[in-house]
């Protein structure tokens, strides 16, 4: 007859070591080897992860010059997003760091003409395919060359942008060597 009584098996317990550790070896036996795979492995994580960061997520870059003034200044710090310039171009007013095709130097710009488009610098004002392009970010009366008597027309490959610093008598950009290619544009810079 059942009773509606559970019946419970008892099952010895094996014997543990009186510190609760691992049979055959106590806490402060861990070895010297051990403990430089550790820190080695810790410290292979660490670098691992700012190298990932830096190349592919966020950098720091110092501005140097006045290219892009006043815009952004001399010798002040500005954070890359470099993972955003891995998933999408560049849009027509970013702010981007890239390879300056004459030396291979980090150079700071703006995009103001995109793959595909035509730019004309004439009469001290940008075009792009034939339009004006508005600039707010310029202070009012802001020429891109000093003469106006010089036109330049330089149309866009694919995956080619025309580069400008926003101090035009002051910077060394798509002007003298032409548009720069999608690979040399290496993140967008956060103001």
């Amino acid at each position: 007859m059942n009773t509606g009584r559970l019946k419970l098996w008892h099952r010895p317990m094996a014997s543990r070591p009186a510190n609760g550790g691992a049979r055959g070896r106590t806490r402060g036996d861990v070895s010297l080897v051990h403990l430089l795979y550790q820190g080695a492995l810790f410290l292979g994580l660490f670098i691992g992860s700012y190298l990932f960061f830096s190349h592919f997520v966020v950098q720091s870059v110092r501005v140097s010059g006045t290219s892009m003034a006043p815009t952004l200044h001399d010798a002040e710090r500005y954070l890359v997003n470099r993972f955003v310039a891995l998933f999408r171009a560049p849009r027509r007013g970013d702010i981007v760091l890239l390879k300056d095709p004459t030396d291979n130097s980090y150079a700071v710009k703006r995009v103001v003409g995109l793959a595909g488009e035509t730019v004309e610098l004439r009469g001290g004002a940008v075009f792009v395919n034939g339009a004006r392009l508005q600039e707010a970010y310029l202070p009012p009366g802001t020429q891109t060359f000093p003469f106006n008597t010089i036109t330049q027309t330089v149309p866009c490959g694919p995956n080619q942008f025309f580069v400008l610093g926003d101090n035009r008598f002051y910077s060394s950009d798509s002007r003298s060597y032409g548009p720069v290619a999608r690979g040399a544009i290496l993140g967008l810079v956060a103001r």
